[in-house]
């Protein structure tokens, strides 16, 4: 593997012009398809599997075009001090606002409330529902401002009117902005780390190249494999990550050699050949974590994770080609202003920030890894009272319109009104179909928890009927779960008794089994995702003991980190610190995306840090000795990668949407954790108390394992000429 990469970096180094116009290739003929390809498809969220969607489907082919995902709002007007709105003034207000609600090109219907007996008990409360053509990313935005503008004048009567619904959902997110400021944050990390402009600037350059090519070729394979506009999310930010990651590896990597006396092209090489083996095997295991994502079986994650793992791939294969082809090209400018002046190249010090820590954890390995380990085994406590859902408006700031949408219908018209659960009643195999849907809805409407039930409404065929159920708790409360499981449950009886069938569905249902699927999946991903990295470690460090204490200490830093997540929204301490004004259920699928994400960077700081230590140990040093030149060579730049994530993922945090802010504080509480408490703390500790045992492997396996050379070892470092006053060349090797 090294002296494959070795030759790798050289020819790149010296054929930079072909490797350069290449990728410039590459870009450009992606870049056109893209521009030529149908835009992407807005994917509808499924989960094969569940009842709620087998519900749905049964919807969509007993009731056709009557499931269509149009977009919808759902108004809210409030009599104002205290009034009723039927009052005369305030039903003329109502009506003439649903008349303009349904004036829209886009619009397929306006329900006015008061022939829909949309008014609450107490006269207080009436909502009008508002259903567009259209899907809500279809909605333009003269459709929206329309909306608006109805709603503005319909405030001026005295009403407060709120609104809220997927008509009302803001298109793309935080992407853009988070990036600029993460990239900005990036560059300066890189610039205090390298101390010149060039060296910090490679790594963002071709970083922003790969990351190009990424979501290029996703926009031009778009409309071919059915990829969503939210398919190139995941792919964008790691893709972002490890390209700055696996870059500032390699220039790291050049740097030292050229210290040590190596030409341009020798020290590209070199770096290439070790640190280019490192990027390789972390980015493998960072492509195992995201494409195991398909274990979950939602098909929409499962296309975020391969394309996510395209993006990984392109980063590896810039770094080890693109790179070395920019080292070719400005072979001394990412070298420290002080060397480029004097001509001369100061070799590393034997004593830096990295090489004290590691002698004091080495001096008291056991305080420490019992402090760290207890540390995050605390914060993991709060796992055990996680509950999983999907935060809907109630989650929102108060300040916006949705929000407060939400809480007039709770206080109008109950709690659970936000939530109904839709019954699909399948009556073809009853004699009268119309007697046993009125048997089922009698049946579920005497069930504990459930306020009322609407009429139910048949199909062309007469076989077929839906009503809605409202239960008396809100749709994230664990009474409406139990709601659901006792009506389910109750299904045998009430089946046998009216010879119908029937399923639960609708958003808080579809919500509750979703987040009960994924719980299902997290245990036989994590078997997957670590059980294949565990085997791909072995081969890499030809060592036991360290595969299991890398996937031991990830499993440690990523629940303590979902602890803190708990903590703070679920439980609600520190929250208004984060802006959070609602606490509530934690993301159905936070702790996939917290494994999968945060796995893939664990891994690429256990490979970057543990594989310099497996290196100076296979080149005849003591362990003790070993982990000191580890952190030596490493600590700086794994440093400075984990400062660059937590950055931006703490980027995220500042956005108003309450899943941003968990992905964002999860995802950076997790790679605090990992990288300055497991990576830095916990595994020199454990190295230390284990000694020489740290690199034992047992003979037959050690028979049964490829040899893959990421040390360096068979590379054979011709001498550079020294320069006249005995100081390296920092001349471009000549080709």
């Amino acid at each position: 593997m090294a002296t494959f990469l070795y030759r790798v970096g050289r020819l790149a180094f010296r054929r930079r012009w072909y490797v350069a116009l290449v990728w410039a290739a590459v870009l450009a003929a992606v870049g056109l398809g893209a521009l030529k390809a149908p835009g992407a498809v807005d994917e509808e969220f499924s989960m094969p599997g569940i009842e709620s969607q087998k519900a749905f489907d049964l919807m969509e082919e007993r009731f056709p075009g009557a499931t269509g995902d149009g977009a919808t709002a759902r108004v809210v007007f409030i009599a104002p001090d205290g009034g009723k709105v039927t009052a005369a003034q305030n039903k003329e207000a109502i009506e003439e606002a649903v008349a303009g609600l349904g004036d829209g090109t886009q619009v397929a219907s306006a329900v006015d409330p008061f022939r829909a007996k949309a008014i609450s008990r107490d006269g207080s409360t009436a909502f009008a529902t508002v259903t567009y053509k259209v899907g809500a990313a279809d909605l333009t935005d003269a459709s929206r401002t329309h909306l608006e503008k109805t709603i503005d004048q319909a405030r001026e009567s005295g009403l407060t009117v709120e609104a809220g619904g997927t008509a009302l959902a803001e298109e793309g997110g935080p992407g853009g902005a988070a990036e600029v400021i993460g990239v900005a944050i990036a560059a300066v990390v890189l610039l205090v780390t390298f101390g010149s402009l060039a060296a910090a600037g490679l790594p963002l350059l071709t970083a922003v190249v790969g990351i190009g090519v990424s979501m290029a070729t996703i926009l031009a394979l778009s409309s071919a494999l059915g990829l969503s506009t939210t398919t190139g999310t995941l792919a964008t930010m790691l893709g972002l990550a490890v390209g700055i990651d696996y870059a500032l590896f390699v220039v790291s990597r050049y740097r030292e050699e050229r210290a040590k006396g190596s030409t341009p092209q020798e020290a590209t090489g070199l770096a290439v050949g070790t640190a280019g083996s490192a990027v390789v095997f972390a980015g493998l295991t960072v492509v195992i974590a995201l494409a195991g994502l398909a274990v979950v079986g939602i098909p929409m994650l499962t296309k975020m994770g391969l394309a996510a793992a395209g993006a990984v791939v392109v980063g590896v294969l810039v770094a080890l080609t693109l790179v070395p082809a920019f080292l070719g090209f400005w072979p001394n400018a990412v070298l420290t202003r002080k060397a480029r002046r004097s001509g001369r190249i100061e070799g590393g010090t034997e004593s830096n920030g990295g090489t004290r820590w590691a002698r004091y954890v080495l001096r008291r390995p056991l305080p420490v890894l019992l402090l760290g380990v207890l540390g995050l085994g605390a914060l993991a406590v709060p796992v055990t009272g996680l509950q999983l859902g999907m935060p809907g408006d109630e989650a929102k700031p108060v300040s916006t319109t949705e929000r407060r949408a939400y809480d007039a219908l709770a206080e109008g018209f109950g709690p659970g009104f936000n939530g109904p659960l839709t019954i699909v009643v399948d009556a073809r195999g009853a004699a009268d179909p119309k007697t046993a849907t009125a048997e089922v809805a009698e049946e579920i409407g005497a069930t504990e928890g459930v306020v009322s039930v609407s009429p139910a409404r048949f199909n062309d065929a007469g076989d077929t009927a839906v009503f809605s159920v409202v239960p008396s708790t809100a749709p994230t409360d664990e009474k409406t779960k139990d709601l659901v499981t006792t009506i389910r449950g109750e299904r045998p009886g009430v089946e046998q008794d009216s010879g119908a069938s029937y399923e639960v569905t609708g958003t808080t249902a579809m919500n509750i089994d979703i987040a009960e699927k994924v719980q299902a999946a997290l245990v036989p991903y994590l078997i997957v995702v670590v059980g294949l990295a565990v085997v791909l470690l072995l081969v890499v460090f030809r060592s036991l003991l360290v595969p299991l204490k890398a996937a031991l200490g990830f499993l440690l830093s990523v629940l303590a980190s979902l602890g803190a997540v708990v903590v703070v929204f679920q439980q609600g301490h520190g929250a208004e610190l984060l802006g959070v004004e609602q606490t509530g259920p934690i993301m159905s699928l936070m702790p996939i995306f917290l494994v999968g994400i945060v796995f893939g960077l664990a891994m690429d700081y256990e490979v970057f840090l543990v594989s310099r230590m497996r290196e100076a140990h296979v080149h005849g040093e003591t362990p003790e000795r070993a982990v000191v030149s580890g952190f030596r060579h490493s600590a700086r730049v794994v440093v400075a990668a984990a400062l660059i994530m937590i950055a931006v993922f703490a980027g995220f945090v500042g956005e108003s949407d309450s899943m941003i802010k968990m992905i964002g504080f999860g995802l950076a509480t997790a790679v605090l954790f990992d990288a300055f408490v497991v990576r830095m703390a916990i595994v020199p500790a454990v190295l230390a108390l284990l000694g020489e045992k740290a690199w034992w492997l047992p003979k037959w396996l050690d028979r049964l394992l490829p040899r893959v050379d990421v040390e360096g070892e068979a590379l054979t470092r011709p001498a550079a000429e020294p320069a006249p006053d005995g100081a390296p060349d920092l001349e471009p090797a000549r080709t």
